[in-house]
């Protein structure tokens, strides 16, 4: 008979081995890295960094460690910059050194291996080129981006007019109307609110961000090889994405069947036109399994983005009226009542140009950012950088950097303003990073934000039954993004 007490020991003997020997695995790479929290073999810092706050973590690690420290994804190190100095070294300074995209293990290869956000090298270099390209002279003689924002604008206007100035949750029409401007490059044509592939187009991609934002996706990052075999919630992206790269690939054979190389209608026109002009080049990069993927990045960097930050930036202004009352007192004196607003209309608005700028730092829609990797090794700040080290621009402490925001915690579109009024720019707003992997849709992102906002003030007061005083516009945090919480307003006629 074995007695309890030798069969408690004999485990804890195992135990107590198997983690010595794990621990002689720990990377011993370290000493060249930038100084961080101790490791443990296996999960890394996983207990440290957590997956349902990552920004408080690394807050609190960046007073301990400073503006660059190490920490370790599973076995993987992955190094962090934090602060604008920091984070502006490394992406501008240092821009081709630190230009990498790090491979998403959430995601299939599919998806990370072709299109414009994740690749690298000349696929890279090939698609970015055209698609900024593309955008900046859409249409190609048609309609330009400017006045598909100001339809699409009204369009909201007349769907809001409907609700009579009743109390409602607005995200589903924000969603609605920055998902239809993608809609509008990519397919040349919008969809009307209660369509029913635009409803399901619009559910992949929310659930799909909602997912991705998920702790479950965070220890996906942590544990690849476990969690993808291991069941929950994660298991449904691979079906979101399916379906998504489904709903694409249909609208392309759409074009194909009516594509006119001569006269191109839409994102997808212009590429079929460079894919047929490369027929013969074999390092081409312009196929359709790039297009398909590129178009899902546009939606994905366009859609929830932009809808997001409208969402906020209601909030903000239910929470303090003042601030609404005085853009609707530069809407009346620049633009008026009886025309749309235009983008000429900005540089004769410093106070609603600070307001959408503090709205875009206050919210911090994507506190890490999409991970960096080196291309080469790289001495830094005094720390050696292997070449295909994994690096985090934790853009939170540069959006929040006191030494560039008089009040980064508070809401104050003071921050972009000077003594006279007059708008004023910072160079640490960052808020779509910097350097070579600037967002691609930054421009669009931005025309958005000012002709929705100020579009829907020119037509409307927002009015709240809770009392103001009492909103809360701190963040709702999952993981590595920032969500305003739910809310419901209305809109009044003014």
């Amino acid at each position: 008979m074995v007695l309890p007490g030798v069969v408690s020991f004999f485990l804890a003997f195992c135990i107590a081995v198997l983690f010595i020997l794990l621990l002689r695995k720990t990377p011993t790479n370290r000493v060249k890295l930038p100084p961080g929290p101790p490791t443990l073999p296996l999960v890394g810092n996983l207990f440290q960094v957590g997956v349902q706050d990552i920004v408080q973590t690394l807050l609190r690690l960046q007073e301990q460690y400073g503006p660059v420290f190490t920490i370790y994804i599973g076995s993987q190190p992955a190094v962090v910059l934090c602060g604008y100095e920091a984070v502006k070294e490394a992406l501008v300074d240092y821009a081709e050194v630190f230009a990498g995209r790090a491979p998403i293990k959430v995601m299939d290869k599919r998806f990370t291996d072709y299109g414009v956000v994740f690749t690298n090298g000349e696929r890279w270099r090939q698609l970015r080129r055209f698609s900024l390209s593309t955008l900046r002279s859409f249409g190609m003689g048609k309609r330009s981006l400017e006045e598909r924002i100001q339809e699409e604008a009204q369009f909201l206007v007349e769907e809001l007019k409907k609700k009579e100035g009743h109390q409602f949750d607005p995200s589903i029409q924000l969603s609605h109307v920055s998902s239809n401007i993608i809609c509008s490059i990519v397919f040349g044509n919008r969809f009307e609110f209660e369509d029913k592939d635009f409803v399901t187009l619009l559910r992949l991609i929310k659930d799909t961000m909602v997912l991705l934002s998920s702790p479950w996706v965070q220890l996906l990052n942590f544990f690849p090889r476990l969690m993808k075999i291991f069941p929950g919630p994660h298991q449904k992206l691979a079906v979101y994405m399916n379906e998504l790269e489904r709903f694409i690939s249909q609208r392309i054979q759409m074009h194909l069947e009516s594509f006119d190389p001569n006269c191109p209608r839409d994102f997808i026109d212009c590429f079929l036109t460079k894919m047929e002009q490369e027929r013969e080049n074999p390092a081409s990069e312009f196929h359709e399994k790039n297009l398909t993927v590129t178009v899902l990045n546009l939606f994905f960097a366009g859609t929830e983005s932009v809808s997001t930050t409208m969402q906020y930036g209601l909030l903000l202004l239910l929470r303090y009226p003042e601030i609404e009352a005085k853009i609707q007192a530069e809407i009346d004196q620049v633009i008026g009542r009886h025309r749309s607003p235009s983008m000429e209309d900005r540089t004769k608005m410093p106070y609603t140009d600070a307001v959408v700028h503090e709205i875009q730092r206050f919210i911090d829609f994507s506190p890490v950012g999409v991970p960096h990797i080196t291309t080469s090794d790289t001495n830094f700040r005094g720390y050696t950088i292997p070449q295909g080290t994994t690096v985090l621009t934790f853009l939170t402490s540069v959006l929040h950097d006191p030494q560039h925001f008089e009040t980064p915690k508070k809401f104050n579109p003071g921050h972009f303003l000077d003594e006279n009024g007059a708008f004023k720019k910072s160079e640490a707003f960052l808020a779509f990073s910097a350097g070579k992997r600037i967002c691609l849709g930054e421009a669009l992102a931005r025309m958005e934000v000012f002709l929705f906002l100020t579009t829907l003030l020119q037509n409307f007061s927002l009015e709240t039954l809770q009392d103001r005083e009492e909103i809360d516009i701190s963040p709702k945090t999952e993981s590595n993004g920032n969500f305003p919480r739910y809310y419901q307003l209305s809109m009044v006629p003014r």
